[in-house]
This record gives C-alpha cells, sequence and structure tokens, in this order.
C-alpha cells in the first residue's frame, strides 16, 4: 500500500507540469483574444479550446474498460502440451468509446509456478469500430504449470502528453507435461521376464489365470469362450470376459532428486523425461511400475498397471524439482522395506564412480536386480564406467539425450 502511494506522488509532479502547461496555453491564448481581439487571437482561441477538450475528453477514452479474449491455439482441448513445444496466443480487443485512439500498446505475462516470468510487448492499431487483434508465440516452454497474468492496455493522446491505461483480466493456465519419446522395445527387461520362468518376451504373452477379473469390450479376433454372454444380453453390445495375469516381478524406477547431482538443469530434464517415458511404455503394456522420488517431498507409488497410475505419475513429473539433500543410499535404505526381493531396480541418475557402485552391490545381496540409466551429457569416461558396472553384473544405459533412449533400450546396452 504504502508503495503505491509513493509511487503516485511521484507521478503527481509530471501530471501537474502537463496539465499546467495545457491550461495556461488556453489561459494565454484567452487573455490574448480579451486584450488584443481579431481574427488570430479567436482562432487561436478556438484551436487551444478544441485541444484542451480533446485532451480532456482523454480521461473518458474507454480503455479502462476494455474487453477481450484470449485464445490458446496450439493447446489441446485440456490446456496441456509437451515440453519443448511453443504456444501461439492471440489477444482480441475491444474498446468502448469515442475518442480516437492512435495506437494501442499492450504488454501480455505468462508466469511459471516457480515465479519465473515471460513478458509480451507490441502495439496494435485499433481499427475504426475500436478493434483491434495480436497474435504472438512464446519461446520453447519448460516443464510445469504456468497462468496468464493479467494483460496491460496503454494508449496516449495524439501529441503524446497524457497516457491513459487500463488491465484486462484474462484467467488462462496451461500445463507442460514433460518431454516423452515412444520406447518400442526395452530389451533387457524382457529378457528378465524370460529369465522368471515366464513363457514369452513379450507382455502381451504374459499367461491369464482362470480368474475371472470383469467384463471388457469385445476386441475383434477374442475367442467365443471369452464372450460373456449375460454382460452382452444386459448391454445389447457385445462384451468379453477379462481374466487376471500371472503376476509379474515388480518394477521400480528410482528418480535421483539430490540437488548436488545435477550440474545443469537441463541434465534434470532429461532424467524426468526418461522416467516419464519409460511409464508410458509400462502402462501401454500393462507393466506394473513403480515410483521411487524423494526430495523436498517424499512420493511413493506402489508398482500397479493401468492407466489411473499414469495419470498421477504425470501429475507429479509436472511439478517435481531437483530438491533432494539426501544422497541414493539414505533414500533406499528407507525404501527397501518396500521392494519385494525379485523386483527389477532402475536408477536414473547422472551419478557414477565408487558410491554408485556400492549402492548396486548392496541391492544385490538384497536379491534385487538393478540396472543404471545413466545421464551422462557431460562425462568423458563413458566406457569405463560401463565396463566397471559389467564387472559387478549390473547393465549400464548411457543417455545424452532423449532421443537416444529407444535406441540403447532396444539392445545396445552396456
Amino acid at each position: 500500500m504504502r508503495e503505491a502511494i509513493v509511487q503516485k506522488l511521484t507521478e503527481l509532479p509530471r501530471m501537474s507540469k502537463q496539465f499546467w502547461a495545457v491550461l495556461l496555453s488556453l489561459l494565454g491564448s484567452l487573455g490574448f483574444l480579451l486584450f488584443q481581439g481579431g481574427k488570430l487571437a479567436l482562432m487561436l482561441f478556438v484551436v487551444m479550446l478544441v485541444l484542451s477538450i480533446y485532451l480532456l475528453l482523454g480521461q473518458w477514452s474507454g480503455i479502462k474498460r476494455t474487453q477481450g479474449a484470449r485464445t490458446l491455439h496450439n493447446a489441446e482441448t485440456t490446456n496441456t502440451m509437451e515440453a519443448g513445444s511453443s504456444l501461439t496466443v492471440t489477444i482480441q480487443l475491444q474498446i468502448p468509446g469515442f475518442w480516437p485512439m492512435p495506437y494501442i500498446f499492450v504488454k501480455d505475462r505468462l508466469t511459471h509456478k516457480n515465479g519465473s516470468e515471460l513478458a509480451f510487448e507490441s502495439t496494435i492499431v485499433p481499427d475504426w469500430r475500436r478493434r483491434g487483434e495480436w497474435e504472438y508465440r512464446t519461446p520453447a516452454l519448460r516443464r510445469g504449470s504456468y497462468t496468464f497474468g493479467t494483460t496491460e492496455c496503454v494508449t496516449e493522446d495524439i501529441f503524446g502528453l497524457f497516457e491513459h491505461s487500463g488491465t484486462l483480466k484474462l484467467p488462462n493456465s496451461i500445463v507442460v507435461l514433460p518431454q516423452t519419446v515412444q520406447i518400442r522395445e526395452w530389451q533387457q527387461y524382457h529378457q528378465m521376464m524370460k529369465g522368471t520362468n515366464h513363457h514369452s518376451t513379450t507382455t502381451r504373452a504374459v499367461r491369464e489365470t482362470t480368474q475371472i477379473n470383469g467384463v471388457r469390450e469385445y476386441i475383434y479376433g477374442d475367442r467365443l469362450s471369452r464372450i460373456h454372454w449375460n454382460a452382452t444380453a444386459k448391454t445389447g453390445t457385445w462384451k468379453s470376459k477379462e481374466f487376471e495375469r500371472e503376476s509379474l516381478p515388480k518394477t521400480y524406477l528410482i528418480l535421483d532428486r539430490n540437488r548436488k547431482a545435477y550440474g545443469d538443469p537441463e541434465d534434470f530434464e532429461l532424467a524426468v523425461s526418461v522416467a516419464a517415458s519409460l511409464f508410458q511404455y509400462g502402462a501401454g503394456r500393462s507393466l506394473a511400475l513403480g515410483l521411487v522420488s524423494t526430495g523436498a517431498d517424499d512420493v511413493y507409488f506402489e508398482p500397479k498397471p493401468g492407466q489411473n497410475l499414469l495419470k498421477a505419475v504425470q501429475q507429479h513429473f509436472i511439478h517435481v524439482e531437483a530438491d533432494g539433500t539426501y544422497n541414493l543410499r539414505q533414500v533406499l535404505r528407507e525404501k527397501v522395506q518396500h521392494l519385494v526381493p525379485g523386483s527389477f531396480i532402475t536408477l536414473i541418475t547422472p551419478q557414477y564412480g565408487e558410491p554408485v557402485i556400492q549402492i548396486f552391490n548392496w541391492l544385490k545381496q538384497l536379491q534385487l536386480n538393478p540396472c543404471h540409466l545413466w545421464i551422462c551429457s557431460g562425462a568423458t569416461d563413458q566406457e569405463a564406467w560401463l565396463k566397471r558396472l559389467q564387472s559387478v553384473g549390473v547393465v549400464g544405459y548411457p543417455i545424452h539425450s532423449l532421443h537416444e533412449l529407444p535406441v540403447v533400450l532396444g539392445g545396445r546396452s552396456g
């Protein structure tokens, strides 16, 4: 409140000088008319009177009652988009009134949840119906949630003496999901499935039990023995029986959120994108994936197949940050009681070296199957680390960029 008052007080002298300048000019022309007379004095007074009325009517220019709408073009209906994409925004303005406006200066703001702000400015010339349209494109947006602030509209008279402004509230928000990539095959995972006496290396072929788990929509090619005749008769549409599948070894993704582990913020963005891509891969193949993510908050998702877990994990990935202070050993020590022997542990971290080797040896002693998704954008001794992992029986995947992930998981492992 005090800052607003001080700002108003600092603006008063400037406004007073302009006001007094116009007033003195009008009074001077009036005095010239009264004491001198003549056509020249009359013409000068009429011109100054018309200009003064024009400047006075600027207070009722209508800029303070501006109406408008903001349209987000390349966002989905749910106002979500993927990281690295740009957003095209169109703002349509309608200014009531009749006072001539040479131009309108428009400023729009887009604020990230972490407090960072993007400002966009432009000048538009309204048409004869006092309407204007402005379209701009944001830079590539990073992961997180964004909200649009108030839109500022500023105009001036044709002499640039007086400035009139107004604000327009157009509440919009947008969510930027982590960037993901489609993974066709995770070779090591399917080899592990085969090694646990499952008859197929693809999760689609996981054997079903005889226990009915529910009813689903009929899929072309279902055998007659799968048809659920009662449900089909009640609903009038074909229904098939859904059987429970044999349980697979649980898989946990460990996302390292230690602040000191990430020298470059882009490395953490890559780690989050890798984890999000793996969850999409698991959801598409009915894999039971879990997540351990410990930082300023402690997030743990029990391995479960299905879209519900995927949505919950995606919401977590939108806002997750590298804000942890615990090292990997401390995080795993607290969570190891939840890990079932035989589980597949995928460690997503840029860390490497003997401390990480000790963690892998410890996990193997607990009868867990670890692997290392190594975020190594700036590492130089890649081959040495992969050989070191191989010597302790751990598979390592060096990942420099997200586009490498499908290729690396498809068979080019350490």
